[in-house]
């Protein structure tokens, strides 16, 4: 067996290891796993309780009914004799099959598959001139917990598919719970939420067939975005590499609202709320998401939680652009109310007021990751809403879905949202009522309970809504003049992007558009794209097979935002997954000073090997993380080939059809991965023997982002830079199909 390895490979199932044999002497449950963490323990009015997070799991050393009742068989029902009929008196199988039966809740309508994470928020104090809210105070540390999610898909939909991703934050504070509940995209399909049943209804899958899952490439979604013209924004960031994140640790989170802010003294100014991950931004190419979709369906929770589990904690700093709260409540034109629309972060930079680390897992992703309930409404002092009106309708529908899926008014008290806060709120009863409330007067005034509870000023923290006036109007529905440009912030967004960037947004509206079935579909969004910018409509158009249209509508430009570009810069390393294909004939130590030299920069090294266990030579023994029978490219940001020489005992078709691939090299599978490896743009190294397999996958020699190195440290060093940048982008030709674009800039 190995030696005892201080490299730490995310991926352990249990707190403790296994034993051979079935365990026989009786013994207290498993702590969790060192990263996981579960609720902290306060009661379900805010009070702590004073006890460990685990004292509200299983406890005990034998199986009990729910009641605590001891068991001494819960494998055989209870029968007339064991042949016989089961009797109706058996009341553990009842109370058994009873829950089961109910374990299932409805899930979420929209942003059903999600992962989360504990952490902790610090803020910087640099809001404080702006907002009085209290988490955001010089060096204050909140306790977090954040769930991302896709929109489309059901909870047991792939993860890397093309879709907008949630991003949603539960502070707990000390003047009450914070959700700051926003997406990876600034901007969103809808100007007004009385639409947001009909876009759900457009996206999701067509009725008659329930097909497709999580996918937006459909005729009903595509029939509604061209209809709806004001979604063609969001469309686009959709459409761009945006839509594949390659983590949730480098995706961007956006409040996407504009939110009033209110200081000590009184004074408003609007915000948007913006998360930056400090491993920047980045994306999947879409071969690459095609392939984890059947490979790994599980790739972005896995990869957050193994991250988390390696101690490469994701951090996010939190920061704000703020804007003067005028009564027109525009900023350079662009109207703040109009959820379609983004500020370009060269108008009105993103300062900085806090980090986020995510530094634990769920104990169970039920308790938690399932039930926690989000809310725009959640406000503390401070921080208030305003006549956006998707946001209106947002604060009324998410308490509305909450009471539904989890079985009534009391979902503040399940221990993922119980506030950290005291809660005297007087609400009284209702299904799933697990506070025993005292006294005999929830209301107010009283003089029963003493009067008990009291209104609190300002100056005791009370939550005051801004007064604002409101001007002498007509009752009407409709929108104001400004939220009919549907098209200059699409081609801002678009023209933004570097060429390799824009190629990506032409595959993906081709792919789309040439799933649609109708052709007076396709024709219709072309039409939107030839009002959007002219060379993306031709070049879509000519994928399609299908003539491009003029221009109908004369749309302003705008100066290029290079903030929403994911190309030309650097970031740090840690959390990135770098494979390392060894086999026998592999110098072990200097395969053991790759792994120390990764990991010493927060990498995550894994072994991949003809087969599992470890390798083992002169003395020397490195325990094998992953075989190529169940590796991928996919999983990795950069390979790093130290052998390869021989093949897997498995190598044939019919056992692996990965190993049916006809490239020369003694095993296929390693072809297969340096060649996907080499389309993605990714990192990748070998030395000595290594440089053997890059020759016979077809791997050009000097290529950008291919090294060959005499040793470990000097190619573990090249891997580290090449990371940083994500990808070799210098590797993807541009097609040239931008040229107005390209003209704009």
């Amino acid at each position: 067996m190995p030696a005892e390895d201080d490299v730490v490979i995310p991926g352990v199932p249990s707190s403790e290891p296994p034993a051979l044999e079935e365990p026989t002497s009786p013994r207290e449950p498993l702590p969790p796993k060192p990263d996981q963490r579960g609720p902290e323990a306060v009661s379900p009015t805010g009070s702590p309780t004073g006890a460990p997070a685990t004292a509200r799991a299983q406890s005990g050393q034998y199986l009990t009914t729910a009641q605590g009742l001891r068991l001494q068989d819960t494998d055989h029902s209870l029968k007339a004799g064991a042949r016989g009929p089961i009797l109706l008196q058996d009341h553990h199988l009842r109370e058994k099959i009873t829950h089961f039966d109910h374990e299932r809740i409805p899930e979420r309508v929209v942003h059903a598959r999600g992962a989360g994470a504990h952490g902790v928020f610090r803020s910087y104090g640099t809001a404080a001139k702006v907002t009085r809210a209290g988490f955001l105070a010089p060096d204050v540390e909140t306790p977090v917990f954040v769930r991302f999610s896709t929109v489309l898909g059901s909870r047991g939909s792939a993860d890397a598919v093309r879709d907008t991703r949630g991003f949603s934050t539960k502070f707990y504070t000390d003047e009450g719970t914070y959700d700051l509940v926003g997406n990876n995209i600034p901007v969103f399909f809808i100007q007004d939420g009385i639409k947001f049943p009909d876009v759900v209804h457009a996206a999701k899958p067509h009725p008659d067939r329930e097909i497709p899952q999580a996918q937006s490439a459909h005729d009903t979604f595509w029939d509604f975005v061209s209809l709806h013209t004001e979604a063609q924004a969001h469309t686009l960031w959709n459409m761009s590499d945006r839509g594949i994140p390659r983590s949730y640790r480098t995706m961007e989170g956006f409040g996407v609202h504009t939110f009033r802010l209110i200081n000590a003294a009184g004074d408003t100014t609007l915000v948007k709320f913006h998360w930056k991950p400090k491993q920047g931004v980045h994306s999947l190419v879409w071969e690459e998401a095609q392939i984890i979709n059947g490979m790994d369906p599980d790739f972005h929770r896995r990869d957050l939680a193994d991250a988390i589990e390696a101690g490469a904690y994701p951090e996010w700093e939190l920061g704000i652009q703020a804007f003067p709260d005028t009564e027109d409540q525009m900023f350079e034109g662009i109207d703040l109310l109009d959820p379609t629309k983004f500020v370009p972060e060269e108008l009105a930079p993103v300062q900085p007021v806090g980090l986020m680390t995510l530094n634990a897992n769920p104990t169970n992703y039920f308790a938690e990751t399932e039930q926690v309930a989000f809310h725009p409404g959640h406000l503390v002092p401070g921080i208030d809403v305003t006549n956006d009106p998707l946001l209106q309708v947002r604060l009324f529908s998410y308490l509305d879905t909450q009471i539904s899926r989890l079985g009534g008014p009391n979902f503040a008290q399940i221990p993922i949202n119980r506030p950290h806060a005291p809660v005297n709120d007087m609400l009284r009863d209702g299904m799933h009522q697990t506070a025993v409330h005292g006294g005999a007067a929830p209301y107010r005034p009283n003089s029963l309970d003493g009067g008990c509870p009291f209104l609190a000023g300002q100056d005791m923290g009370a939550f005051v809504d801004v007064p604002q006036s409101v001007a002498e109007s007509i009752k009407e529905r409709r929108n104001p003049a400004s939220f009919d440009d549907h098209y200059s912030q699409a081609r801002l967004f678009f023209r933004s992007l570097s060429d390799v960037e824009q190629d990506h947004v032409v595959q993906a509206y081709t792919f789309e558009l040439g799933k649609c079935y109708e052709t007076a579909i396709r024709e219709r969004q072309l039409q939107a794209l030839a009002n959007i910018d002219a060379a993306l409509c031709a070049a879509v158009a000519a994928g399609l097979g299908m003539p491009a249209p003029e221009a109908t509508e004369e749309v302003p430009d705008r100066d290029p935002s290079p903030s929403v570009s994911q190309v030309g810069g650097t970031w740090p390393v840690a959390g990135r997954v770098v494979g390392i294909v060894a086999d026998a004939s592999s110098d072990l130590a200097e395969v053991e000073a790759a792994r120390k030299a990764l990991d010493g920069e927060g990498m995550v090294p894994l072994v991949i090997a003809p087969t599992g266990g470890a390798l083992s030579s002169d003395g020397l023994s490195v325990t094998v993380q992953r075989t190529f029978l169940t590796a991928r490219s996919t999983e990795f940001d950069a390979l790093i080939v130290a052998g390869g020489k021989q093949p897997a005992p498995d190598a044939s078709a019919g056992r692996d059809a990965k190993a049916g691939e006809p490239v020369g090299a003694p095993d296929p599978r390693v072809a297969l991965m340096l060649s996907e490896a080499y389309r993605h743009a990714k990192a990748i190294a070998a030395w000595g023997s290594g440089s053997a397999a890059l020759e016979a996958a077809g791997i050009p020699e000097g290529a950008a982002g291919v090294v060959a190195g005499s040793d470990a440290a000097s190619v573990t060093a090249a891997v580290s830079g090449l990371v940083a940048a994500h990808r070799a982008w210098d590797r993807f030709p541009a097609a040239g199909v931008t040229t107005s674009a390209s003209a704009a800039q």
